[in-house]
């Protein structure tokens, strides 16, 4: 049964009082989660986890305890068995996080319930978070600057040869598996159920190894490799089909593995026949670059430090107080001028009437984009053009205020550098889509945290 909270422990209090003061700023935070309102949309999600979650079954882990550590793993960038440790040895974070004297919740017990918590939840949460911040004047939405990121997914620098090898290893563990589950039933012979990996990555060294200074010599190896591969998906589908209607569970899991990872497979194969045996550019919207992250996009922005980066572009919208009231994870490479009208929509809708002040790079600059601003009431638009400029253009921005606009809106990449440097948005450690969105929405939310209460503290000291 879902459990709320743990009755507060008057003598944790007292103990903790007379051995160690809350830091203010994390003080600050802990009233900012007493909300009822944030509370209220994390338990929402708690409480689908199963049918009859808030009714029946043993007490579950506190929904405001969970609450308060994800929000600890964030501030201090911890992983979910860190988090665990620092809360289980901290007084402090005990208070924080309400655990009192009570058991602290695993990590793994961490890891299920934060999994329930959906990409859309957690950006109503920000949006009640900025208005918390409106209501203590820490912004007043009156600027609002915008600009984008790549947050790189966690998977290692592609390569055909890597994700063949990749393929066969994850389909060949699942055969090996199979096959124990499969042993008294199955008609299959004993080769269908071989496990190619160690074949695969031998091979896949080869073609690393020879593909750069003996070409021909590399693309023979990443024939073999290949076969191999093939090999592997023709076994995967005999198995598959036996699996289909196997009553074990373990034998289901197994199916559902197959299922997914088959796909990826031939995919893979598919793009190394034509980009290595055609001599054929793949697109890059056409390309897997990962078997596990296959939603990984292949972006290049130009950078020279990193020309291609792996993961997913990703739109900031910020506003006067240093908070970050929207983000966008996007498919693709889009263009930046298509963010700056969904950007104006969105703190239209948040605030309810549009920014004084609105900015972004050259790269949004485009002429319906400025008339757009000016149609919606936005007094000051700051889209500096890019290229060769008339000379009302540039008188245009020489203006005082445009120049003034300018040197405000380049904070918004040092806003990005704290996020990615304290807020763990440089790369993504969880899996999938929604995982993803959910670990960039955490970021943002403890950015917002931290940053309302320390200008509440700095204010009142």
């Amino acid at each position: 049964m879902l459990q709320d909270r743990h009755e507060k422990d008057k003598y944790f209090e007292d103990i903790r009082q007379k051995l160690i003061e809350m830091d203010p700023i994390l003080a600050q935070i802990d009233e900012l989660l007493d909300d009822e309102a944030l509370y209220q949309l994390i338990r929402n999600d708690f409480a689908r986890r199963y049918p009859k979650t808030v009714m029946t079954g043993r007490n579950s882990t506190p929904v405001e305890v969970i609450l308060r550590m994800l929000t600890v793993k964030q501030l201090y960038g911890l992983s979910y068995e860190g988090t665990e440790k620092q809360v289980r040895d901290s007084l402090v974070l005990r208070q924080f996080c309400r655990v009192y004297f009570n058991d602290v919740p695993d990590d793994t017990t961490l890891i299920r319930w934060a999994q329930l918590i959906q990409p859309e939840t957690l950006k109503a949460f920000n949006e009640r978070v900025t208005q918390l911040a409106t209501e203590l004047k820490v912004t007043r939405g009156r600027k609002l600057r915008t600009d984008g990121t790549v947050v790189e997914t966690h998977i290692q620098a592609p390569s055909d040869s890597q994700l063949l090898a990749d393929s066969v290893r994850v389909i060949g563990r699942t055969l090996s598996r199979a096959k124990q589950v499969l042993s008294e039933t199955t008609q299959l012979a004993a080769d269908v159920f071989r496990n190619g990996s160690r074949s695969a990555r031998k091979t896949a060294r080869q073609v690393q190894r020879l593909i750069v200074r003996q070409k021909e010599a590399g693309k023979q190896a990443y024939r073999k490799l290949v076969k191999i591969t093939q090999r592997t998906i023709s076994q995967a589908q005999k198995v598959l089909a036996e699996l289909e209607h196997h009553p074990d569970p373990q034998a289901q899991r197994l199916r559902d593995t197959l299922v997914t990872f088959i796909p990826r497979a031939q995919q893979v194969v598919q793009q190394t026949n034509r980009r290595v045996f055609e001599d054929e550019k793949v697109p890059a919207n056409e390309k897997i670059v990962s078997i596990f992250e296959t939603h990984t996009a292949i972006i290049r922005r130009g950078k020279v430090a990193k020309p291609v980066e792996y993961g997913h572009k990703v739109w900031f919208d910020e506003v006067d107080g240093g908070i970050v009231t929207q983000w966008r994870v996007l498919n693709g490479n889009p263009a930046d001028k298509d963010q700056w009208v969904p950007s104006l929509d969105a703190h239209q809708l948040l605030f309810g009437k549009p920014p004084t002040q609105a900015s972004a790079d050259r790269g949004v600059y485009s002429e319906h984009n400025e008339a757009e601003a000016e149609r919606r009431g936005v007094l000051r638009v700051v889209l500096p053009k890019p290229g060769k400029k008339s000379e009302d253009r540039q008188a245009f921005e020489k203006q005082p205020w445009f120049r003034k606009a300018r040197k405000w809106h380049a904070g918004v990449e040092g806003r990005i550098s704290v996020l990615k440097r304290c807020f763990m948005l440089n790369r993504c450690l969880h899996h999938g889509e929604d995982g993803f969105d959910r670990w960039v929405g955490w970021g943002v939310i403890a950015h917002n945290l931290k940053k309302i209460s320390s200008t509440v503290v700095a204010r009142s000291g």
